[in-house]
This record gives C-alpha cells, sequence and structure tokens, in this order.
C-alpha cells in the first residue's frame, strides 16, 4: 500500500534565483526504508521538510504531497505529530526538557496522553533502546550518541507510521553511528515503520534499503533497488559514485566479471574468488614515517575538569605536532576530543600542566595576536561563528580589523570563495545553508585570517564524499604552503586517506598514535571499512585507494 506520494513537486526558495527542487515525482510503499543520497546542498533535507506539515519551508511551492492519499498539509497537528516522526541531524536541536524521563514523556503530554498511558509507553520505549541505565540522568549530562538515541526514543513513543531522519549519524563516532543504525533497521523490520532517511554513511545503511534515491540539484536522477545504483552511476559517470559503498567502489574500479558487492562481507568474499587462482604478488603496503623537524604545539601533562566539583575530562594529556603535520584525533564521543581541541585555542584553561604554541604559553598570548595568522579554529556547530544576514557580508566582517585595503579584501575574498567552492552561496543567510554549505563557508571564514595553524573539529560533517575529496586537497594545499592542522573526527575514511598522523583519544589522553596504515591495521572495530575488507589478504591497505592497487597489481 502507497503511504507517500510525492507528484510534480517543485521548490524555490523566497529570494534565491533557483529552486531547491525540481519536479519530484515520488511514491513509497507503507513498511519501505528509503535512502535519499546525493551532494551537499542537492536538496535532500527540503524534501524531507516537505513530508512533515510543521517543517515545510517558506517559497514558491509547486505540485502536492500525499499521506495517505490525502494532501499532507490538510491532515491534523496530532495525527501529523503521532505519525510522521522525525529527527534532525544535529541531536542537540531537538531536545527541550532537562531530564531524560520527561524528554520520553514530553510529546505525549503535550497530546493529551494520561498518566497512565504514558507511564506505560514511556517504560517499554526506556526497555527497547536501553535507556533504563541513564533514565534519570540530565539530558546534558549524555554523549552523543546517548541524545540521539533518546530523541530516536521520544519519537517513537508516539507509534509513528512513518520515521524520517535527515543525517541522524553526522555527530556519531562510527561505532555509536552502527548501533543506531541498527536500531532503525529493528524498527523497520520489526514494527513495519516505514522509513525515510538522508545519510552520507552509506557503508552500513546501503544494504539496509529496499530503494535508494539519489538527487542532484534538486532533481531525481535514479530511484532504484541498491544493486541496481552503483552500475547506473558509473556507467553515467556522475560524481556520486565516490559516495557508495567502499566495497562497491572498489569493485568496480578492477576488471573482474563477477557479482558486484555491496556489504563489508560481500566485499570479502568477492576479494577472495577474485584473487583465488592468482598467485599473489604484492600483498602489502608499507607505511612511510614523514619526518618533521620543528615543534609548533606542545601539550604537556595537561589537566582540565569543567568545574572543581566535576570529574576530569582531560588527564594527564601530552602531545606534540610538528610544523606542516596533519594530526587527526579519533576516538567515541564523549571522551574529550573537543576539549582538547580548546585547551589548544586557549578556551578552556588546564589547572595543571601546559599549553605552548610556537614555544610561547598560550596563555600569555593576547587574543588579537593568538588569532591572527596564528590559529584558526572551525568548531564543531559551524553556524556559531556567523554573526551577519550573508555569506559575503559574513567572511568580511572577519577582516574589519584588518589593516589593508577594500580592493585587497576583496580579492581575498573572491580567492578564497572560488578554492572552497562557495560562491553560489555568498548573498545567502548562513542559517538557510545545508550542513555541507554551512561547513564550507565557515572554513573559508577560518582562512581570511590566513591561519598557520588550522584547529578543525568535525569539518568533514555533512559533506558528501565528493566534497570531501575536494576539501581534502584544500588540506593538502594548505599543508604544502606550510600549515599545520589538527582534527578531531569520526571520519576514519577520510583520516586515513589524508592525515601524517593519527591518534586515539580515550579517557582523557592519546592512548596510542601512528602514521595511518598502521595505526587503522591495528584495530579491529576502529578502522576503515577497505581495511575491514582487505585486512585477511593484504598488509597496510586503509583505503580504497590501497585495495585496488593492490588487486590490480595482483591480477
Amino acid at each position: 500500500m502507497e503511504i507517500i506520494k510525492i507528484e510534480e513537486l517543485t521548490f524555490k526558495y523566497l529570494l534565491k534565483d533557483k529552486p531547491a527542487l525540481v519536479d519530484i515525482n515520488l511514491s513509497i510503499k507503507s513498511g519501505d526504508f528509503v535512502l535519499i543520497c546525493g551532494k551537499s546542498g542537492c536538496g535532500k533535507s527540503t524534501l524531507l521538510k516537505h513530508l512533515k506539515p510543521t517543517l515545510i519551508p517558506h517559497g514558491d511551492r509547486k505540485g502536492a504531497v500525499f499521506y495517505k492519499g490525502k494532501r499532507i498539509e490538510d491532515i491534523s497537528e496530532r495525527k501529523a505529530a503521532e505519525e510522521l516522526g522525525y529527527v534532525y541531524q544535529n541531536p542537540e536541536n531537538q531536545l527541550v526538557t532537562d531530564k531524560v524521563w520527561h524528554e520520553l514523556a514530553f510529546g505525549l503530554e503535550n497530546l493529551g496522553y494520561d498518566n497512565d498511558a504514558i507511564r506505560v509507553r514511556v517504560s517499554e520505549m526506556a526497555s527497547y533502546f536501553g535507556i533504563e541505565k541513564w533514565f534519570y540522568k540530565d539530558v546534558t549530562e549524555l554523549s552523543g550518541g546517548e541524545k540521539q538515541t533518546l530523541n530516536l526514543a521520544s519519537v517513537m513513543a508516539m507509534n509513528p507510521r512513518v520515521l524520517i531522519l535527515d543525517e541522524p549519524t553526522s555527530q556519531l563516532d562510527p561505532i555509536a553511528a552502527n548501533e543506531f543504525l541498527d536500531t532503525i533497521e529493528k524498527i523497520n523490520k520489526d514494527l513495519g515503520v516505514t522509513v525515510i532517511l538522508t545519510e552520507h554513511r552509506l557503508d552500513k545503511v546501503f544494504s539496509m534499503a529496499d530503494k535508494v534515491l539519489v538527487m542532484e540539484k534538486g532533481k531525481v536522477i535514479t530511484y532504484d533497488k541498491p544493486k541496481n545504483i552503483g552500475a547506473f552511476l558509473k556507467k553515467s559517470e556522475n560524481d556520486m559514485f565516490l559516495s557508495l559503498p567502499t566495497a562497491t567502489k572498489i569493485y568496480a574500479e578492477v576488471v573482474n566479471d563477477l557479482d558486484c558487492p555491496i556489504t563489508l562481507r560481500d566485499g570479502r568474499r568477492w576479494l577472495q574468488k577474485l584473487l583465488k587462482d592468482n598467485e599473489r604478488v604484492i600483498t602489502e603496503i608499507e607505511a612511510e614515517d614523514k619526518i618533521f623537524d620543528e615543534k609548533i604545539i606542545e601539550i604537556r601533562e595537561v589537566w582540565f575538569k569543567y568545574d572543581k566539583h566535576s570529574e576530569n575530562v582531560v588527564k594527564d594529556f601530552s602531545l606534540t605536532v610538528h610544523k606542516g603535520e596533519f594530526y587527526s584525533i579519533l576516538g567515541g564521543n564523549g571522551t574529550g576530543k573537543t576539549t582538547s581541541l580548546n585547551l589548544i585555542s586557549g578556551i578552556n584553561k588546564p589547572y595543571r600542566g601546559k599549553v605552548y604554541i610556537k614555544g610561547k604559553d598560550v596563555k600569555k598570548y593576547s587574543s588579537n595576536e593568538l588569532f591572527n595568522k596564528n590559529l584558526g579554529v572551525l568548531p564543531q556547530n559551524p553556524q556559531t561563528i556567523f554573526v551577519k544576514n550573508t555569506v559575503r557580508e559574513d567572511l568580511m566582517e572577519i577582516l574589519f580589523d584588518v589593516n589593508i585595503k577594500e580592493e585587497e579584501k576583496e580579492r581575498k575574498l573572491s580567492k578564497i570563495s572560488q578554492v572552497v567552492e562557495i560562491n553560489d552561496i555568498l548573498d545567502m543567510h548562513p542559517y538557510d545553508l545545508s550542513g555541507g554549505e554551512a561547513q564550507k563557508a565557515a572554513l573559508a571564514k577560518v582562512l581570511m585570517l590566513e591561519p598557520e595553524i588550522l584547529l578543525l573539529d568535525e569539518p568533514t560533517k555533512a559533506l558528501d564524499n565528493h566534497y570531501k575529496e575536494k576539501f581534502g586537497e584544500i588540506l593538502k594545499r594548505l599543508q604544502c604552503q606550510g600549515k599545520t592542522i589538527i582534527m578531531v573526527t569520526h571520519d576514519l575514511e577520510f583520516a586515513a586517506e589524508y592525515s601524517d598522523t593519527c591518534g586515539m583519544f580515550f579517557d582523557g589522553n592519546i592512548v596510542t598514535s601512528g602514521v595511518p596504515k598502521k595505526f587503522f591495521s591495528e584495530n579491529n572495530f576502529y578502522t576503515t571499512s577497505a581495511n575491514k575488507i582487505s585486512r585477511y589478504v593484504f598488509k597496510g591497505a586503509v583505503t580504497c585507494k590501497d585495495v585496488i592497487s593492490l588487486c590490480r597489481k595482483n591480477l
């Protein structure tokens, strides 16, 4: 039975020249799992918002969206609240109360359920989602993964028929993301809830979907079963091919006539079959250690906690980063990664230990001295650095106190806008940007002051793989200019591809570090998809390029 139908939907935001959605036609059956993917800014989030009446954006709209045969804007508020569940990209944006138990009950209270019914629903959700241990906690005490699980449980407490999720794992570490997606699959299969999901991490979720919708520039370019998507994108030479599951990407770049793999398990079996009758000439990619001389950041035995009665977040933390090095800090949600980045920038002050930048205690820098051509900070939430009504005004604002001519400021704006590819969004309000567009605009603002050291907190979240590749190239060019990069990230594939050094942050400290090929090869769970596919066949292969190269050399 058809539960959602979209007919010739075209939508244009106010004051925008180009439409965000163009002639969308779509039919989704009850109980289906539909994955929507596409480049940042292609219209995914805009499309999802049209499936929830209270979120439909203002603008010029043509066409229609139907829910159970009725125009979606005509269904009652109560029915929309109960039957159309929506989970946001940022878990912080959805939490409305102070306690976990109250968050679970909040939606039911607003719908007028009596206390007995609320108690039954809340207890069931707490048990189903494993929330019992933190049921009475303040929501501020939860990790990112716990907050997103709580948001999902709060939505599911209302017994929705459709569950809409907008990149729900973008803030989660890889292990928490996998657990969250397992729960979504369980809800779909066990309860028959229709799932409509946008996601950039496709390795796990791609095989869960019944159908995959690929969007480009507001249009649907294909809507098909997962097994047919890879062949279509490869044949049409579409950039979205870069976002496909790792096993599919490797398969497509190696000459063979075997069945196309989608999952990691499929990928391992495909690799075994591919090389079954071949004598393996080269089975290892050597890890290359870059030699760096000059120390630019030193953290010596630092301890930090947010108030004197709380537990230590950073414990006896020491770190040395050299000039021109790209250092990635990895680890689970809530381990202290962002806190450590804030210690380097001086936002957090240690109560014991020292932080040195270019040999000078960070406490002895004035704010103007520290952030003008020394440090550039890209925060986890890029919108926190926007203060003006357009991206253009925001970029120019950061040069307000810089003593250069207006013509030079304009040239700098033009150059950086071109490098970061934001020319088409310069006149947009920063809060109207998609997640990926906001990341790009924020990076451009950071680069306007030509910092020597870049501190990046989750810079690739909400970016599609096509732009991630360009973003990585931008960072590599900055490295070649002598800039130092310290990145906190959950994006293992990106860290493996572009970092010089990776460090695992756990329990307030770096517990191990090394070059990516060695670092990821020694981990079982905290490793890349390419390594999970190839680790029993090849050594040191941690990226798609590594595996593809070794396959070609051994055929």
